[in-house]
């Protein structure tokens, strides 16, 4: 899924009664996670999620109610209610949720921030949020990739700019941080909400046959961009890659050598053959890769590993990193259930899973 707040910088100036709810702090079991987001549109969810169901419903109904006012709120629910009341949640925990009914008045931070992750540029998106009478608050944000102003004293803006080089050295993408601030001759304190932004994750598929365009419509729901490669110009093509957001018709070898690659790119290859992929697999030898994955029969497999030994073209602990056969054990038979293992595979990774996973066997 695109970035939540660009989104927003897309829906500038074609709607109107736009309001963004972020949950800001949780406590227990929640739906989701602090730094989850949603757009509401008239009281209409439109893009994201804070966590479904009721708990989405209850911040829809004040959404509909505060955008003509542009009044912000943060909102607080307690999940652990009775389990016999089905109007009630019953997660075990308490999530705050931050409503900001003018979202567009911090279009100068969403640009900023557009700009940056263009550049591949990560950052950090400040939120001060103070108490404006007993049930709304005032928001300001802005866009730090070392400090900003957000008109504190000198020593708490030295704690948040600590804060943003701690977030942005860790590269930990659900780093996200608050920070409560005394204000001077004020009894309020002000809560500083840090949500570390990336460039989004890139997922490269070597072969545009049906795996590779299946695990290309995979990838573009669980929001990677997506890049595939193929020599066939009866496959790359947009009509066969309706959800690719690059397609590269090369061969695939030379495609893959001069495909950048870091700690934010997943490679999967599903080639047509033996051969092309071999070729492809050759450049993520020992690259930052974050995931490098092959599809193939054990026999194929063993094949290419007793290759790429015997050449020189890898060792046995770097070819202990490939992850082939691809994909996570589900008996998975048509080409829909390999892209799903695939993609279960992907998320294993992104969310760090693959090592507990790993550390059990």
């Amino acid at each position: 899924m695109k970035n939540i707040y660009l989104q927003l910088t897309d829906s500038e100036n074609s709607m109107t009664g736009l309001v963004l709810a972020t949950v800001a702090a949780v406590s227990g079991s929640t739906p989701q996670k602090p730094g989850s987001s949603a757009i509401f549109a008239g009281g209409r969810l439109i893009a994201g999620t804070v966590g479904g169901g009721i708990i989405e419903n209850r911040v829809a109904h004040y959404a509909s109610s505060c955008y003509e006012g542009k009044e912000s709120a943060l909102l607080t629910y307690n999940l652990d209610k009775d389990t016999d009341n089905p109007e009630e949640a019953v997660c075990g925990g308490t999530i705050s949720i931050l409503v900001d009914g003018d979202p567009l008045a911090s279009m100068k931070a969403y640009r900023e921030m557009e700009q940056g992750i263009r550049a591949g540029q990560p950052g950090v998106l400040v939120t001060r949020v103070v108490p404006w009478n007993d049930t709304q608050v005032l928001i300001k944000r802005c866009w730090a990739t070392g400090c900003c102003d957000l008109q504190l004293p000198g020593n708490d803006m030295q704690k948040i700019k600590e804060a943003v080089d701690s977030i942005l050295l860790s590269g930990n993408r659900s780093d996200y941080r608050q920070l409560d601030i005394a204000i001077p001759g004020e009894q309020y304190m002000a809560k500083i909400f840090l949500e570390p932004v990336f460039p989004q994750q890139r997922l490269i598929i070597a072969g545009a046959g049906h795996v590779g365009r299946a695990v290309s419509h995979q990838g573009r729901l669980l929001g990677f961009e997506v890049t595939v490669i193929d020599d066939r110009t009866e496959y790359a093509n947009s009509i066969n890659l309706p959800d690719a957001d690059n397609i590269i018709v090369s061969d695939i070898g030379q495609a893959m050598k001069e495909i950048p690659k870091d700690r934010d790119t997943y490679i999967v290859i599903v080639t047509r053959g033996h051969s092309h992929d071999a070729e492809a697999l050759r450049p993520c030898i020992g690259s930052p890769a974050a995931y490098v994955g092959m599809m193939g029969s054990r026999v194929k497999v063993a094949k290419i590993h007793e290759e790429f030994i015997a050449r020189g073209w890898a060792t046995e602990e770097q070819w202990a990193g490939i992850c082939t056969p691809i994909g996570v054990g589900i008996g998975s038979v048509t080409v829909e259930e390999i892209a799903v293992s695939i993609a279960a595979q992907l998320v294993e990774f992104r969310t760090g899973q693959h090592m507990a996973v790993n550390t059990q066997q």
